[in-house]
């Protein structure tokens, strides 16, 4: 018992010395006090009201009910898990886990493979199977047909790479680069007040499947600061009613509001206010979205905002960000003389729609946010 209590605890080191952890001090922490806890029996009558206090350092007025920070970082604490044995510790002896549903730590002892050819006791005196020749020509027709398809595959892909290289998808990485790029977790945040924010939420998933890892969705009323600080935050829809989002340091010239986008230092050739329009003789709404790429809290990270009033407005933000012929147009509006794209701007589109789907985006402007165009007179 007292071998298997330190194989548990040299266990729960070795994790938080780990790449996964190492810039996660909030994690590491975490992670130690459910495992002493769950060592000592007593996880089972943890509350999220102490955790908050012993762990997050939480006054005595704090309550769960109104700040999620504990039920956050226990479900990043799992990520974390879950990304440190598909990593580093894939040949770990001991799995360290945290089931949904409370707080109490699990240790299981994995089972260890046997090596290609060692050859257990039990086994020994096996039969061994005969492979008859019907399964060996079986075999060679699967592989046969595997093969055909692979070159299939692969001819289609030469062919269509002839026709059309990229197809825009080097610009959908320029645009998202700065996110898929950082070691930052990114979280996916859904405007508590517009439901339509799941489409746009579907789309990127869709998007950053194969193109990134620690992807976290949450809505904006469960978010807290602490999630903004420690990741890069893609929010969908409107921020109005959202104090979580509202509490950042704003400073945009472009600003959405009820009825349109306002802009609150106008250049020339710029309007003050751009209006949503009802749907007119043709049936189709017109509507806008603003899309603002801008620094995290502090200057560490990025949030980027994909807004509009409806949900098609805020489905055409994610569709300009991931749709390849959408991502090209965008890219060459953003892309200044010297080939480079800003690293913080907001664009502005009009959006046609009907049946809360866009028929019809296109761009309208765009303000480079930049320090080196902020510094300029």
């Amino acid at each position: 018992m007292v071998v298997e209590l330190e194989s548990n605890q040299t266990q729960v080191q070795r994790i938080v010395q780990s790449k996964a952890f190492r810039t996660s001090e909030v994690h590491r922490n975490l992670l130690q006090y459910l495992a002493e806890k769950s060592l000592s029996g007593t996880a089972d009558s943890l509350k999220e009201y102490t955790v908050g206090l012993d762990v997050f350092a939480k006054p005595a007025s704090y309550d769960p009910r109104q700040e999620s920070v504990v039920r956050m970082h226990v479900a990043r604490l799992r990520q974390k898990l879950a990304e440190y044995y598909r990593t580093e510790g894939v040949q770990d002896a001991v799995i360290v886990d945290l089931p949904k549903g409370g707080f109490r730590v699990t240790f299981e002892q994995r089972e260890i493979a046997p090596e290609p050819g060692v050859t257990l006791p039990e086994e020994a005196g096996a039969a061994k199977p005969r492979i008859s020749s019907v399964g060996i020509l079986g075999a060679l027709l699967v592989l046969a047909v595997a093969c055909a398809l692979w070159f299939g595959i692969d001819l289609w892909r030469t062919k269509n790479a002839r026709v059309d290289p990229g197809a825009g998808a080097s610009e959908s990485q320029e645009l998202w680069g700065p996110i898929l790029n950082s070691n930052r977790p990114l979280m996916i945040c859904l405007s508590s007040s517009n439901d339509g924010t799941a489409g746009g939420a579907f789309l990127l998933g869709q998007f950053l499947a194969h193109r990134k890892d620690n992807v976290l969705l949450t809505r904006s009323d469960q978010l807290a600061l602490p999630e903004v600080l420690m990741d890069n935050v893609v929010f969908l829809g409107p921020v109005s009613g959202n104090r979580q989002i509202e509490a950042l340091p704003q400073g945009q010239p472009w600003v959405l509001e009820p009825n349109g986008i306002r802009n609150l230092s106008p250049r020339p050739g710029e309007p003050a206010f751009i209006p949503d329009q009802p749907a007119g003789s043709q049936g189709a709404d017109e509507t806008h979205a603003l899309i603002s790429h801008v620094p995290g809290l502090y200057g560490n990270g990025d949030i980027l905002y994909l807004s509009g009033n409806q949900v098609a407005s805020t489905l055409a933000a994610v569709r300009a960000l991931t749709d390849p012929t959408l991502a090209k147009v965008l890219v060459s509006k953003l892309r200044s003389p010297d080939g480079s794209l800003p690293r913080f701007y907001q664009v502005v589109l009009r959006v046609r729609s009907m049946d809360s789907m866009p028929i019809e985006i296109s761009y309208m402007f765009h303000r480079d946010l930049s320090p080196r165009s902020q510094a300029k007179p």
